[in-house]
């Protein structure tokens, strides 16, 4: 067999397998799964224009920052309404390791609230755009969500 055939062998491969991971990938949502603590309280939400579904875990206090969120609002528009966390993590999602995926939610970033509680967003594709939509409400005043 030539190596010019081999490669084009490979390379069909490679096509496929990245367009069969691509349609399995978009038949999922950006939702994120309920953690283990608060999978009987979790509430699935969609955004007031429906282009983002979420959880809000709990409830917030009639008057508490978290009663101005919700869910699909930016990053940008979360400081600008309830301020800046107490502290931000950001991870990869198992998405990021798909070939030729891409697709948003490859990382997602969680602010966490000293008596509030966490936000969890997606955190765009690889190169960064698409992201931070918040897709998960934790009010939590004890701040058991920030371990």
């Amino acid at each position: 067999m030539s190596l010019f055939l081999r490669f084009s062998m490979l390379a069909t491969l490679l096509i496929v397998a990245g367009c069969a991971s691509q349609q399995a990938s978009t038949k999922t949502s950006d939702a994120p799964a309920t953690t283990k603590s608060a999978e009987t309280n979790a509430q699935p939400v969609k955004s007031k224009n429906g282009h983002a579904e979420g959880e809000v875990i709990g409830t917030p206090a009639r008057n508490s920052k978290f009663a101005k969120l919700k869910i699909g609002l930016s990053l940008h528009q979360v400081n600008e309404l309830i301020g800046t966390p107490d502290d931000i993590d950001r991870h990869e999602t198992g998405k990021r390791w798909i070939p030729f995926y891409f697709g948003a939610d490859v990382q997602r970033l969680e602010a966490f609230y000293k008596g509030e509680g966490c936000l969890t967003y997606t955190g765009g594709n690889q190169f960064g755009a698409g992201g931070n939509k918040l897709i998960r409400i934790v009010a939590d005043p004890k701040g058991t969500c920030m371990n």
